[in-house]
């Protein structure tokens, strides 16, 4: 992953005027790739600065989900606002927006206009409900896509309540949807030559709602509402959590007969392997708790090191429930520079998650993490628009940047 290359997307130009997790998100994921990403801020500031843990004052969240973005303060309620925006937005590719339905339209800065100064945008719209439908004012966050799209109704115990994670899963999958679809709409205006940008209505809560699966499809013809039934799954036996001798937890998971007979032979012998109970997913289901207790008992009598070791001779998939300070020292982690040490010019040298996917020709690069509040005002707003000292200036004391 050494050497010069050209990241694949140098010379986007990507405007992200979003805060916190999933529109920030797919500004990360494009300046990784080689994008001119412009955070702009509320003189405020994004929240996301303050959410989370911090170190010094600085937040950690925000250094990671803005790393390699140039960033500048703008107050978009304002005219003088509107117009600096219109003025970058006139040389930019794409652009992330995830105020409430409205509000840019609002300013006058809503697709038909922004069309109108640069008809080769793309515009990312990044809301809690989408564009259109009787929710589409209302405000949503992460959270509330996880409840909404199903997926906390079917994870956790069977007993417990509905479980929702505590890290931004439904931020993070919008992301990479929208980052998909900014580039589609890119491959679309430039590679397949139609010149014209457009806009993409990305809801937080719909790819979650994709991502969980078949069950839209399972409601409509068996009348299937899928609950929640812990660790297990009612596809396919054993899968499951279990606990080693010296109290560790490993995943397992057995998605083929040939596994499904490795892991009964290791765990129950033979005769758990050739038992006419557990040769079909759906009797392995039926009988869950017999293979799971033939499992259970024969992890929890070993330790974590002889599990993973017999495991892995068996030729069966099998799993760590790591935390991170034992993902820090794991030799598959670091073989593959899974975290990079990125310097800081506030904290130092920092410790991220690495960029993924990796490219063999064109990798990704994370060239610095999150920048101060207004870091690049002077050189964006300045060197690049023009504006003088004293515009900057006068800018500044009226509360616009």
């Amino acid at each position: 992953m050494t050497g010069k290359t050209t990241p694949p997307i140098q010379g986007l130009r990507v405007i992200d005027a979003s805060t916190v997790i999933a529109g920030p998100t797919i500004g990360m994921l494009m300046g990784d790739f080689g994008a001119d990403v412009i955070k702009i801020e509320h003189p405020k500031g994004d929240p996301l600065r303050i959410t989370g843990y911090q170190k010094d004052g600085v937040g950690l969240w925000f250094k990671m989900t803005n790393r390699n973005k140039r960033g500048i303060t703008l107050k978009l309620s304002t005219a003088q606002g509107q117009e600096i925006f219109k003025r970058l937005v006139q040389s930019a590719d794409v652009l992330i927006e995830n105020f409430r339905t409205g509000t840019m339209e609002r300013w006058g800065l809503g697709w038909k206009d922004l069309k109108a100064i640069n008809p080769r945008l793309v515009m990312v719209r990044v809301t809690g409900f989408g564009q259109t439908g009787p929710y589409k004012n209302r405000p949503g966050f992460g959270t509330v896509a996880e409840a909404f799209s199903g997926f906390a109704a079917m994870t956790g115990d069977r007993d417990g309540p509905p479980t929702l994670p505590n890290f931004g899963l439904a931020d993070g999958i919008a992301a990479a949807y929208g980052t998909f679809a900014a580039m589609f709409a890119l491959y679309h205006r430039d590679a397949k030559g139609s010149g014209e940008g457009q806009y993409i209505d990305l809801s937080i809560y719909e790819p979650l709602f994709q991502v969980l699966g078949p069950q839209p499809l399972q409601f409509d013809q068996l009348g299937i509402v899928q609950e929640r039934w812990g660790n297990r799954s009612k596809n396919n036996a054993p899968r499951n959590t279990y606990r080693t001798k010296d109290g560790h937890w490993v995943a397992i998971s057995t998605n083929s007969p040939a596994i499904v007979t490795r892991v009964l032979t290791l765990c129950g012998g033979k005769a758990a392997a050739d038992d006419p109970r557990f040769q079909t997913p759906q009797g392995r289901v039926e009988h869950i708790d017999e293979v799971d207790g033939i499992v259970a008992n024969w992890i929890g009598r070993h330790e974590l090191n002889v599990v993973l070791d017999e495991f892995e001779m068996a030729e069966a998939a099998i799993g760590p429930a790591y935390d991170i300070s034992q993902i820090f020292t794991d030799p598959q982690y670091q073989a593959r520079q899974d975290i990079v040490e990125v310097p800081d010019e506030e904290l130092g040298a920092l410790q991220m998650t690495n960029a993924f996917p990796f490219m063999s020709a064109t990798p990704a690069k994370i060239r610095h993490a999150g920048p101060r509040k207004g870091q690049h005002n002077d050189e964006i707003l300045g060197r690049e628009l023009g504006l003088s000292a004293e515009e900057l200036a006068d800018l500044k004391k009226a509360g616009v940047i």
